[in-house]
């Protein structure tokens, strides 16, 4: 076996959206990154789960897993869950070897992504007092950002 392979390892949920949200994150990687052989991996409520997910890489010929956990902090599931699963990962697939970076929190991209949320409704907040003014609405997507637009009048409300 040879190359490195890469998990984006997330709760996953009932929602299959947001599944799939999932593995656009991790199709998303293996673009910018020049990554061949990225896949995304779930806790629970989503599918693949993670020895299923090594296994496929295992099977593409990869030697070496970088699971990226995509949670923004150490909480219960990556303190208590992911040790657990990576261990049963490594018993399903002998000789693969499975390394876990850090979670999302203290990157300093996450400054830079709330900044880009706080300064986003703002823009919304205009859009909505663009509409509200009888004007056709404007759309408005913060950069870098592949999914639908959430908005909600309350944010450009006072409290």
């Amino acid at each position: 076996m040879t190359h490195a392979g890469y998990i984006v390892f997330a709760h996953g949920s009932s929602v299959e959206s947001a599944n799939d949200a999932v593995r656009s994150v991790a199709r998303d990687l293996a673009k910018a990154g020049g990554y061949e052989h990225v896949v995304a991996a779930f806790l629970e409520g989503g599918r693949p789960d993670l020895s299923s997910a090594a296994g496929d890489l295992a099977a593409r010929g990869i030697s070496h897993v970088v699971v990226i956990p995509y949670f923004l902090t150490l909480g219960l599931h990556l303190q208590r869950d992911l040790p657990k699963l990576v261990g049963e990962a490594r018993r399903d697939h002998p000789g693969l070897e499975i390394e876990v970076t850090p979670p999302l929190d203290g990157h300093p991209a996450m400054v830079a992504a709330l900044l880009d949320r706080a300064r986003g409704s703002m823009d919304q907040c205009r859009t909505t007092e663009h509409a509200s003014a009888g004007l056709p609405p404007v759309s408005v997507k913060p950069e870098g950002r592949s999914g639908p637009v959430r908005t909600s009048d309350s944010v450009c409300k006072p409290s």
